[in-house]
């Protein structure tokens, strides 16, 4: 029987007994891609509003996370990053496009979709 909450601090993970926060058996790394980020417009699922979504950047989840604040910051919009995508709210395609591409990482960066 496995440990699932302690009052000292809260949630514990299944697997390795931790705090979820401090959880390292759950971060859990993402299948390496063919190394092209690509930027697409998507409206599915969001009752017509359209986001731009940012696929295949190679980033743990909090580097993820931070690069959604900037690129929020830069497009002056709301957004999120979540399973690996940055979804920034609004059609901001060319601007997100030319953001990647000055990026000293040096991306290959590629605009998807229609």
């Amino acid at each position: 029987m496995s440990l699932v909450y302690s009052t000292d601090f809260g949630r514990a993970c299944p697997g390795c007994g931790q705090p979820v926060a401090q959880c390292a058996c759950k971060a859990k790394a993402r299948p390496a891609g063919d190394g092209i980020v690509r930027v697409r417009r998507e409206t599915a699922g969001r009752k017509g509003k359209g986001v731009t979504a940012i696929h295949g950047l190679p980033l743990d989840d909090a580097a993820l996370a931070a690069l959604a604040k900037q690129l929020k910051a830069a497009c002056g919009s709301g957004g999120t990053a979540k399973d690996g995508v940055v979804e920034i709210q609004g059609d901001h395609l060319e601007t997100v496009v030319r953001w990647l591409q000055a990026r000293p990482e040096g991306w290959t960066v590629k605009r998807a979709g229609g």
